[in-house]
């Protein structure tokens, strides 16, 4: 496989969960199973579903804006900002709010990618199968 160059505008998935506007640019959908890079977008008042990546562990880096990492499994939140990472590792309840009053915006995602949400999500076939490393 060549190099490839992809842009957050042109985005091959969207995921409603995530954000009213969640953009999956690199994902298995394009061939990328050990890495996921998401364009995530969440305006004031908005917060994701809350999730687990059961075999993943999701990075996500705060580009602009501030909010809140809500961890459930532990009953801990974490406020961020723009230029903070947030790490959380894989089995563990979580959601990310814009609960700050601005806008959020972000990129990563869980890694390897998360092959058995997106199967639930309808975005991989029930049978897709990462190929062996």
């Amino acid at each position: 496989m060549a190099i490839r160059i992809f842009h957050r505008d042109h985005p091959t998935l969207r995921l409603p969960f995530i954000s009213k506007d969640a953009r999956f640019v690199v994902w298995p959908g394009i061939g990328a199973w050990n890495a996921n890079m998401n364009y995530v977008v969440l305006e004031p008042g908005e917060a994701n579903v809350p999730h687990i990546h059961t075999l993943s562990e999701d990075t996500i880096f705060i580009l602009e804006g501030e909010g809140t990492i809500y961890d459930l499994t532990h009953d801990v939140h974490l406020p961020f900002h723009a230029g903070c990472a947030v790490h959380v590792p894989a089995g563990v309840k979580h959601a990310v709010a814009a609960d700050r009053g601005v806008r959020l915006v972000s990129v990563g995602g869980p890694s390897p990618a998360d092959v058995p949400l997106l199967k639930r999500a309808g975005a991989l076939p029930p049978d897709a199968e990462s190929p062996p490393s």
